[in-house]
Order: structure tokens, then sequence, then C-alpha cells
């Protein structure tokens, strides 16, 4: 993977909250906003216990928001006392402000909602959890946070005035508007600029290739292929603001991966409930199902599903395959020579969606691959393998 060509730049109002006790100026009040206060606390690592992880560690701006750390494989994300590992990938957080909350839609399926299993309900209540997470920043309680941010004399001026003047001297109040702040920062374009191939072949100002034509149209086919029947949230394929996922949750039948849980320590026959371990779900159809993530960016915040088992996009697409394809090289993952493996909870898989259309062949997936790769916000298409 090629080195950025250039990262995302701090506001000055987000400089000055972070460095304001340094002796930088105050920006004028108007360029003081929610969404600046929320970008200073979405890089403060001194919101961890050691001070060295914020949540930009996990979800690295210049990286399409996702964690470049090379820990577990880059498959689980690695906590602020160096050596505790989560047990799931850290997904993207570019364009995340589209995910709905956490709730039933009209067939009564479960959609919406942060982190794989939906279990928080919006961004507000998605930033709150790290913080006091013991194996991720591992702070141990609300109060030690909010006291963390009064050591700021920029975070008090910013929260008296975006907030209330005694807002940080309550720790459910303060970490509140915390969560707020960093809620609005990722609602904010900056982690949904639709400035990728794919936009600016919609708006008339880029080509597409054969191969990328041809994998457009693949990857829209209700014959070919059945990509859109989750990865397409607005009516039309042409609307300028489709965000690649309708947030619904599936079980696609990922299998283990084997070498991170060892590892991570996790037992060889460890199953991930996925929804199901969500606490507002009880219904044990839903073990094993995850929710759809976005497509944008999707080439370059590899490794892939809840558990990172795939390191290669290609791969990726070459896993949905074996599912419509007898060919006896489909059913191997080129990543390992060996089989893919078995479906972690195969009762509960999602056999209407994966099994629909003919078997690819090797020019579609590469036509996928390709297509799939348009989808990259301009500012990361230097991360892109040639």
């Amino acid at each position: 993977m090629k080195p950025a060509q250039s990262s995302i730049r701090f506001t000055l109002a987000a400089l000055w909250i972070l460095c304001g006790s340094a002796g930088q100026a105050q920006p004028p009040l108007e360029e003081l906003g929610l969404e600046e206060l929320g970008e200073a606390l979405f890089h403060d690592q001194d919101l961890s216990l050691n001070r060295t992880q914020a949540c930009a560690s996990c979800h690295a701006p210049e990286m399409g928001f996702s964690d470049p750390r090379p820990s577990a494989r880059g498959a689980f994300s690695l906590g602020d006392d160096g050596h505790s590992l989560g047990n799931r990938n850290a997904p993207t957080a570019s364009y995340a402000g589209f995910i709905p909350p956490f709730q039933k839609n009209a067939d009564g399926a479960w959609i919406g909602g942060l982190f794989w299993d939906g279990r928080a309900r919006d961004l507000e209540e998605q930033a709150g959890g790290p913080p006091l997470n013991p194996v991720e920043m591992g702070l141990p309680d609300k109060a030690v946070l909010v006291q963390r941010l009064r050591e700021k004399p920029a975070y008090q001026a910013a929260f008296a005035g975006l907030f209330s003047p005694d807002v940080l001297q309550d720790p459910d109040r303060g970490f509140a508007a915390m969560t707020a702040a960093i809620a609005a920062f990722e609602r904010s374009a900056e982690f949904a600029p639709f400035d990728s191939k794919y936009d600016r072949y919609l708006a008339g100002k880029a080509q597409f290739s054969k191969e990328e034509e041809l994998g457009r149209t693949l990857f829209f086919s209700d014959q070919f292929t059945n990509c859109n029947q989750c990865h397409q949230l607005r009516q039309s394929p042409m609307d300028a603001q489709e965000t690649f996922s309708d947030y619904s949750y599936h079980n696609i039948g990922v299998p283990q991966n084997p070498a991170v849980q060892q590892e991570v320590g996790l037992a060889a026959d460890y199953v991930d409930d996925g929804l199901l371990a969500n606490p507002a779900v009880t219904d044990p159809a839903e073990r094993g199902k995850f929710r759809t993530p976005t497509l944008r960016n999707v080439a370059v915040t590899g490794p892939y599903m809840h558990n990172g088992v795939f390191q290669d996009l290609r791969s990726v697409v070459l896993f949905y395959n074996r599912y419509n394809s007898k060919a006896a090289a489909a059913q191997i993952n080129p990543e390992t020579g060996q089989p893919w493996g078995d479906p972690m909870v195969p009762g509960t898989l999602s056999q209407k969606e994966l099994t629909h259309g003919p078997a690819l062949d090797e020019r579609r997936v590469a036509a996928l691959v390709a297509f799939l790769k348009t989808l990259t916000d301009q500012r990361y298409e230097s991360l892109l393998e040639d």
C-alpha cells in the first residue's frame, strides 16, 4: 500500500482547543463550533487512561478512518494499555453519519445502530463506548474523563461557550456533551466528502474504464449478482449520496480467523454471537448476523469482515462467489490455500441473498474489484494498490 499523499488538516479552532494552553490565540467565536470541538476530542490522546490513544488511533483520518496498526494482523485493535486486544475488527468511521438509529424496519428486521451488532443506538452513544472500555481507552468512569477535560483551559472555554458554563462540573452532563461533540464531527463532510471517482463519474467529471463499467453493471444487476440487495441504500443507483449499505443484518457465513483468535486468546471454537450479543435482541434467529458495512473506501480499509479474516478485497468477492460456483477452485481461500472454512453459525445463513445468480468468472471478479476501488474518496486514492 502506498503512503498517503496528504492527510486531513486540523481546523484553526480544533488546534486552539488542543493546544490553547500553549499560547495560541483564540479563533473568532463564530469558528468555534461543535464540529471543531468534536475534532479536537477525536484526536485527543489524553482521554485514554495512559494518554496514548484517541478515537483517531483506531479510526485514522489518513487511512479512511480505519485502524492502520499491525496488531493481530490488523484485525483487532490494540488498547491503550499496550497489550489488550478487542475481539472484533474496527470498522471504518467513513460515512458513519448516515447509519440510522438502531430500530426495526417496516418488515420487522433490525437495521442500523453502531458497532457490528448495533448495540449503540446512534453516534452519540457509540462515542461514549471506547473511552470507558477497559480493552480500548480504559478510563474507569465518566468522572475521570470529565476531569481530563477540565485539565485544558481551552476545553473549559469551548464547553462553556457551546453548552453551559458549568457543564464540566457534572460527570453525566460533561460526558454527554463530549459525545455530542464527537458525533457532530463524525457527521461532518470530513467523513463523507462524496468525491470518489464514482461520484465524479456520476457528475460527468470522470470516465470509467471498460473494466470499471462492467463492475458497476454487475454490482447493480439483479441477474448476475446480488450485491445491491444489501449494499444499496437509495432507490436509484445514480443517487449522488449512495452509501452502499442498507444497514441491514445478515449472516454471510464468515469463517473463523484462527491465527488471530490464538493471538488474542480466544478458544479455537469461539463463536461471535453478532446481533444476538446486542442487549436489545433476544431472538436466537439473529445469532451470527452482523450489520452490513458501507463499501465507501472499502479498497483501503481492510482487513475485512467482523473478525478481519480476509486481507484482500479480491478474496472477499471470491468468498461470496463460492456460494454460486461448483468449481473446486472456488472453494479454496486464495490467502490460505485451504478451504474457506465452515460458517460459524450455519443455522441463520442469509441463503436467499447469498445464493443468487450464476458463478462469476475471473474477468467479472476483477471487474467488481475494479468498481469497488472507484468508491475510494479522492484523498485516499494514493493508497490504492496498482
